[in-house]
């Protein structure tokens, strides 16, 4: 590993976890933070989690685990070469969606909708949930106990009314930035930004393996078009999923370059010399502008040409259908819930819990079991 710069996250600065542990031996905070993420139950269960296309749909389109492992490789190689702590980015990037629905966004929006009278539902606040309480595998604790910079970096984003009861619960805690207009640490924004890019590219990726997207129409996207353009003109006689595959390489490579280069240049503009200064400034992970108008303007055709195409829609409000069905079912017999669920006091949120834990296959599995109905 790269010697850490100054503004990073040092390990030994860390401000530590909720309950006191010895330190590890072999093992740094951050990279005994990653470890329990990865033989936690709610990290296996990405597998089998729709990130834009569901699980049956095909072996070889993206899950939430592979989103998150890609997130992974793509925050640690930025984070080397800006001399940032890579072992957070890794524990960010692969807990930052254990708290995801099934179903992807599509889940999320309809047990959001579900559980508005209950004060809604947030992926990113239930990530932290799962690793503050909801995993059960130690003795002395509920949830995984990881360091504060790690649940911070979990936290994306929260709403005013959550960041308000959490600090009320943990006053100065995770939740405490929201209220304060500050920025969590440039690994966690290294790892947000990181997040983005790798969407975009696999689901082009993805995409484009389902059918739904053609080579043409993916040749004028935003930023990915010039590139796959140039490989087609280069490479005339190569696969078109070789084509594909080498104009997301090149795009991918030049994303990290160009945030390499305009972070580095917005830490020498900012002065910043310890983690804590980063954070009162204004966020300095990013691309340079060019870049980022780019990168806006693809999620955008993504958006109209993928995330909206009929076929994709037509799933999407089935699994909506799922969710809301399933809620309303446990809340007319809790018993139906594993026991741990069914016994709390908070059913609505208990409901909520245990909904968003589960896989795909398992969700419709249930439904079918609850509701005599077999949607797919």
């Amino acid at each position: 590993m790269s010697p850490l710069a100054p503004y990073a996250s040092h390990p030994e600065h860390s401000r530590g976890r909720r309950h006191a542990e010895p330190q590890a031996p072999t093992r740094n905070p951050f990279q005994r933070d990653r470890d329990r993420i990865v033989h936690s139950t709610a990290f296996r269960r990405l597998v089998y989690k729709t990130q834009v296309f569901l699980n049956h749909e095909g072996d070889l389109f993206r899950t939430r685990l592979t989103h998150s492992l890609e997130v992974a490789q793509l925050g640690r190689s930025i984070a080397r070469s800006l001399g940032l702590q890579e072992d957070l980015v890794e524990a960010v990037a692969l807990a930052h969606d254990l708290g995801h629905t099934p179903f992807g966004h599509a889940g999320q929006d309809a047990l959001n909708h579900c559980m508005t009278p209950h004060g809604g539902f947030e992926h990113n606040l239930q990530s932290l949930r799962v690793v503050d309480g909801l995993e059960h595998r130690y003795p002395e604790f509920d949830g995984l106990n990881l360091c504060f910079e790690t649940r911070e970096g979990v936290l994306k984003h929260c709403s005013t009314a959550n960041a308000q009861r959490l600090e009320q619960q943990e006053p100065g805690g995770v939740a405490h930035r929201f209220l304060q207009g500050i920025q969590p640490s440039l690994e966690s924004q290294l790892c947000n930004l990181a997040d983005s890019i790798a969407y975009n590219a696999h689901d082009i990726d993805d995409g484009v393996r389902s059918g739904l997207l053609t080579l043409d129409q993916v040749s004028q996207a935003p930023l990915f078009g010039g590139y796959l353009q140039t490989v087609r003109a280069q490479y005339p006689h190569l696969a078109p999923r070789r084509w594909l595959y080498e104009a997301i390489r090149r795009m991918l490579s030049d994303q990290v370059y160009d945030v390499v280069a305009a972070t580095q240049n917005a830490l020498k503009l900012s002065g910043v010399s310890s983690a804590d200064e980063a954070r009162r400034v204004e966020p300095l992970v990013r691309f340079t502008d060019d870049m980022h108008r780019q990168s806006v303007g693809l999620k955008r055709f993504l958006f109209q040409h993928l995330y909206r195409h009929p076929q994709v829609q037509r799933m999407t409000d089935l699994a909506q259908q799922v969710v809301r069905e399933l809620f309303a079912a446990y809340q007319a017999q809790p018993e139906e819930m594993r026991a741990e669920f069914a016994q709390r006091e908070d059913r609505p949120r208990a409901i909520a819990d245990y909904i968003a834990g589960m896989t795909d296959r398992f969700a419709q599995k249930e439904h079918e079991r609850l509701t005599g109905q077999r949607l797919w």
